[in-house]
């Protein structure tokens, strides 16, 4: 069964809603098929990246950057996973107060250079969530799903 491994910082209500729609996604009825593993970005592992099939990455944008706890993830599992995950497919929401370019930025560099496979375009998201953005989130969670699924992994 392949394994979606959705890592997260969700420190406000409102990241931690978008979280949930992401989730929901993920699990729907129409891809029972894959596991779908959620770790805080503080205690993700390198163990848990390489029995992964494929990520969901969630942060808030901190001072036009990605967060500390979603970096320190990267940080951890960086080289242990370089050449193992190579070409695995991710999915990526931030959400921001006003901007999520240098948090988007930031995270699209690191997975470049681990060499995963941008599943769609990132999520980027401002002010308090809305239906069409927790529809979004929906829709990415069940997206990066449906890759594995479909064995693009």
């Amino acid at each position: 069964m392949p394994r979606l491994l959705v890592v997260h910082h969700t420190p406000s209500p409102a990241t931690h809603t978008l979280l949930e729609a992401v989730l929901d996604g993920a699990r729907t009825d129409e891809l029972d098929d894959i596991e779908v593993v959620t770790r805080p970005a503080l205690g993700a592992t390198t163990s848990d990246v390489l029995a992964a099939d494929g990520y969901l990455l969630g942060t808030p944008a901190n001072l036009g950057y990605l967060s500390g706890a979603l970096k320190h993830f990267f940080d951890t599992i960086y080289y242990p996973c370089l050449t193992d995950t190579v070409g695995r497919p991710f999915g990526l929401w931030v959400h921001g107060n006003d901007d999520t370019t240098g948090a988007v930025t930031g995270v699209e560099k690191i997975t470049r250079g681990l060499q995963w496979k941008l599943v769609q375009a990132p999520l980027e998201l401002t002010g308090a969530p809305t239906r069409a953005d927790t529809d979004a989130c929906w829709e990415l969670g069940a997206s990066v799903a449906a890759s594995l699924a479909e064995g693009l992994a």
